[in-house]
């Protein structure tokens, strides 16, 4: 039997229920209480500076009453949860969804199909501004939020009682805003401009970072050059480094004009890569 929810969620905010969700006891009852709603706030914190693929923190999941942060480096067997996140009569609500996206399907094979984002909502409204989530925020709810948290250490454990404020506050007005801005779209008839351009950005989340990055720039690219670019995405996501890890942009058309042939070939590349072992890798796959 489990324990009270008193006894494990002690958190009362803005009359909203928080649950940080830490364990497997917690876990179960956050599909508990989300089990017959369908309609969900939804925002996440990671941390993707020296990885390839980004390194998931925290969901955070918002419902009308309760507000659930799951630590994902605390958490394992996320099956339930992308049942949940892929069921038809659910329905998500995100600001910029395309990083969430992009993230909650590299890390945890979760492609959203039924969201909305308030930002390509609000741009739409506004004369294509693109706005912040906090100026959104404060434009509908009139609420300035601290976002000083934006860039802190999200991999670091215990969190901080600052960024559990601020990963709450990130999650907290996304479904008021959402209903104020349906009912404007509804008589503007936008709502499924909307609609069309939020499936969109989160299908693009969806794509391979390989291709997404190789469409910004082939057209500039002979078939040399595309395939010394897809080589530093193949060593980056085999290493899990970012790309400019591998070698950075600058340098990129110095190694296409590379040709075997030229005096100095080998010891240019070492010098390119600093690295004898990726080095090789480079002159085995293009020699």
């Amino acid at each position: 039997m489990l324990p009270s929810l008193k006894k494990l969620f002690p958190f009362i905010r803005k009359n909203k229920t928080f649950y940080l969700i830490d364990n497997v006891k917690k876990l179960e009852i956050f599909y508990q209480e989300i089990y017959d709603k369908n309609l969900f706030g939804v925002d996440t914190e990671f941390d993707w500076r020296e990885t390839y693929i980004p390194n998931l923190s925290i969901i955070q999941i918002c419902s009308n009453n309760k507000i659930f942060i799951l630590d994902i480096m605390k958490l394992g067997g996320f099956e339930k949860l992308r049942s949940f996140f892929m069921n038809e009569k659910n329905f998500f609500i995100f600001h910029s969804l395309r990083s969430d996206s992009t993230v909650l399907s590299k890390c945890l094979g979760i492609k959203i199909k039924n969201c909305f984002d308030i930002q390509i909502a609000e741009k739409l409204l506004k004369n294509n501004e693109i706005k912040s989530y906090s100026k959104i925020v404060y434009d509908y709810i009139g609420l300035e939020l601290d976002k000083s948290q934006t860039n802190s250490d999200w991999l670091k454990r215990p969190l901080s009682n600052d960024q559990i404020k601020y990963a709450q506050e990130d999650v907290d007005y996304l479904l008021d805003i959402y209903k104020i801005q349906l009912k404007i779209l509804k008589k503007k008839k936008l709502l499924k401009n909307v609609m069309n351009l939020s499936i969109k950005e989160s299908k693009l989340g969806q794509e391979p970072f390989k291709k997404l990055r190789l469409d910004r720039v082939k057209r500039k690219l002979s078939y040399r050059d595309k395939e010394i670019f897809l080589w530093r995405e193949e060593v980056a996501e085999e290493e899990n480094i970012p790309p400019s890890f591998v070698f950075r942009d600058k340098t990129f058309k110095k190694l296409c004009n590379l040709k075997e042939s030229d005096k100095d070939f080998k010891s240019t590349i070492m010098k390119i890569f600093g690295d004898s072992y990726i080095a090789e890798k480079f002159i085995k796959r293009f020699t």
